[in-house]
């Protein structure tokens, strides 16, 4: 690890506390980056250096290359990890690094720029063996184009952006009448969020689960997949639970897309963190994409298979060899993972503000990933993300009373949070029985069974 002997973290709140924390345990020392919005920030505190790189918004600071390359190079560190978001998928800037003479934890540019387009991604996917759903071969770049492309695929279908991410760039299209309209907006959509209005097409599931399966290689052609994670129940294409492993699989299926999932990046030479994202309907998976960064949820598969993923990307960004074998990669038990938001749990408004008490959930088998503390300031200018809560167990329904026990220690006072809705969640049949797919949980918040449920804990507390 000699030629790593300081990190620059390139992100903020509990990914950069995260990170500095992984560091610490490995002796290697931290600059920390912060916008004047974040000063007293806690991932600014703990960090061994901080350096200011410009105003609140992202753009400014957080998005702002020359500022974080200046920063890394004046505090003469070694390596730039950008955590999750932000500049973590932007290739260019993944070849500056390099450039600059400095190591990038994470996949090399090339690698983020080959899947981040999610028309090459999915070439690349057909050419390494990953199933696909059925769709365009290539981009959409017309209207009539896209029209027979919806009779060939068989509607309904979903009009992605190439360069889309995050749930955004997407619309469904249900039969030809809709074409047109979707096309229109869509492409200026892609347009004006990315700066690209290339798309694409493809059938589009509509009972689909979310399953996603956590790779990671070193450069000496050494790959293992950590298992799997459900990330199904989400809101507006957002994640809100997830859960490893994916106790909607059989041993079988979990098995056979593990082999699929290390021969593909095997083959396309795929180095550090990744993740394959998949849909999974009536027993089969569908290539969905590939997250070149480390994941939020990366927790539930460290929980389960013992591993320090961040670690694992310093040493292979540092040259060495996975410290893992496939047949040595077992999971102990089951693991769920909540994002708490300081959110309004009944309409989703952002409520940012002073957090006047914050008592995290603690005791066996529970984690709390978080850089708030009591008196913190939420700023409205970055993503309402405050807490991840991990809960283990030795198996799902343990898992899930664990959990319920956890939600109801965790106290966070002064703004509004996402934890009464999480309740809500683990107390649900659909959820303990496994009866929810993609679309389940959009449906339920407009349900009288989500008013009822609300209601009666209301009433409860």
């Amino acid at each position: 690890m000699s030629q790593i002997k300081k990190v620059l973290i390139a992100n903020r709140g509990e990914i950069a506390l995260r990170i500095i924390r992984a560091c610490r345990d490995m002796g290697i020392r931290t600059v920390a980056v912060y916008s004047t919005v974040d000063k007293n920030a806690m991932h600014v505190q703990l960090a061994d250096e901080s350096v200011c790189i410009g105003p609140g918004p992202s753009r400014d600071s957080y998005l702002n290359e020359s500022a974080i390359l200046t920063a890394a190079l004046l505090t003469n560190a070694d390596a730039i990890h950008p955590g999750y978001g932000f500049l973590s998928e932007r290739a260019d800037f993944a070849r500056k690094v390099a450039n600059h003479g400095l190591i990038w934890i994470g996949p090399d540019a090339d690698m983020i720029e080959r899947m981040g387009d999610k028309v090459n991604a999915k070439r690349t996917a057909i050419e390494c063996g990953l199933p696909v759903v059925p769709g365009s071969e290539g981009a959409v770049d017309s209207l009539e184009s896209a029209l027979a492309w919806g009779e060939k695929i068989g509607y309904p279908v979903m009009l992605k952006a190439s360069a889309g991410g995050g749930g955004r760039g997407m619309r469904p299209v249900h039969n030809a009448d809709e074409m047109a309209e979707a096309f229109q907006i869509t492409k200026q959509e892609a347009k004006s969020g990315f700066g690209d209005d290339t798309l694409y097409m493809e059938k589009l599931l509509l009972h689909p689960r979310h399953i996603e399966f956590q790779v990671l290689g070193d450069k000496h052609g050494n790959v293992v997949i950590f298992g799997e994670r459900d990330c199904s129940l989400q809101r507006k294409n957002q994640k809100v639970m997830e859960e490893c492993p994916a106790a909607a699989l059989t041993q079988k299926q979990r098995d056979d897309m593990i082999e699929v999932c290390k021969t593909a990046a095997k083959k396309m030479g795929y180095t550090n963190a990744g993740t394959f994202e998949f849909m999974f309907e009536d027993g089969k998976f569908y290539f969905l994409e590939m997250n070149t960064r480390l994941q939020v949820e990366h927790p539930v598969t460290e929980m389960v298979y013992g591993v320090d993923l961040v670690r694992e990307q310093i040493r292979v960004a540092a040259g060495e060899k996975l410290g893992y074998t496939q047949s040595n990669v077992v999971p102990h038990g089951h693991a769920i993972e909540f994002r708490i938001n300081a959110e309004d749990p009944d309409n989703f408004t952002p409520n940012p503000g002073k957090i006047t008490l914050y008592a995290p959930s603690g005791g066996l088998g529970v984690r709390v990933d978080s850089a708030v503390y009591t008196g913190y300031t939420i700023p409205p200018t970055y993503d309402s993300m405050i807490a991840k809560l991990i809960v283990h167990a030795q198996s799902r329904p343990a898992c899930i009373m664990r959990a319920q026990r956890a939600l109801d220690e965790f106290v966070i006072e002064g703004v509004k949070t996402t934890i009464p809705l999480q309740r809500r969640l683990l107390n649900n049949g659909d959820v303990r029985k496994l009866k929810f797919d993609n679309h389940w949980l959009e449906e339920y918040l407009k349900s009288d069974a989500a008013k009822k449920d609300a209601d009666v804990k209301s009433d409860e507390e």
